[in-house]
């Protein structure tokens, strides 16, 4: 077994596996067989696990972003002098407790964790994953892939992309607020990014959603929406708590 082929299987054994099963129990048990319903669920399980990890990458990304027209003036000011430059720069960070290693170490360690529930999601309606569920997980058979006697899973869903593409443009749109206003902590009067930047990100990203899950089944979407959604929520906790710490 080389490298690669050994983190494939650690991968599948840590990650893919247990949310596989985690997604049949809900299947069976919670869901009342409803495979859109038990997405819905796991995702929220999901979210809720991983909130505090997500609470940091989210809090470093709002501050950071607000920070923005403070490091363009240290670069303007001392752009002829990079290592003062550079000290400036650490020590705003710092005095706004951004610690950018953490949060790029909460981000990464979401990943693979991520990346199995959209394996899981596009795998799971396949009868052949179901091999791979532990002794006390019972085999439905097979998996319905209609979500409320309504939507067919298995298939692409246009109001579903739509919807996935909607929520990833208004979870963006929350970290970067229109000029003039303080963005949630009061600390800036002016755009925290440069116009461009926010366009890119604030219509570039919900397009390339639209287009990447167009052609996928809608159990993705679905996940997407409910994913967008679930950060929306967290993101208005998390900003809230943000504005009182600078009251």
């Amino acid at each position: 077994m080389n490298l690669f082929s050994g983190i494939a299987y650690l991968f599948h054994i840590i990650f893919y596996q247990p949310l596989l099963n985690a997604l049949i129990l809900l299947y069976v048990f919670v869901a009342g067989r409803d495979f859109g319903v038990a997405i819905i669920l796991l995702t929220i399980f999901i979210r809720l696990l991983l909130y505090p990890l997500m609470a940091e990458s989210i809090r470093v990304q709002k501050v950071t972003n607000e920070l923005q027209p403070k490091i363009k003036e240290i670069q303007e000011k001392y752009k002829h002098n990079k290592e003062q430059q550079a000290t400036l720069h650490l020590q705003l960070l710092k005095d706004h407790n951004v610690n950018l290693f953490n949060s790029f170490f909460a981000t990464l360690i979401q990943l693979p964790i991520l990346v199995a529930l959209y394996q899981v999601f596009i795998n799971g309606l396949h009868a052949g994953v179901l091999v791979q569920l532990y002794s006390f997980v019972p085999n439905p058979d097979a998996i319905d892939p209609v979500f409320l006697h309504i939507i067919d899973l298995s298939k692409p869903n246009v109001g579903l992309v739509l919807a996935a593409g909607i929520l990833q443009f208004f979870q963006s749109k929350m970290f970067y607020p229109a000029p003039g206003t303080s963005g949630g902590t009061g600390q800036s009067k002016t755009s925290p990014m440069p116009s461009a930047m926010q366009k890119q990100i604030l219509y570039v990203l919900p397009v390339a959603t639209v287009l990447i899950f167009w052609n996928f089944p809608a159990a993705l979407s679905l996940y997407w929406v409910i994913t967008s959604a679930c950060a929306i929520v967290q993101q208005k906790i998390i900003f809230k708590k943000l504005a009182l710490m600078t009251k």
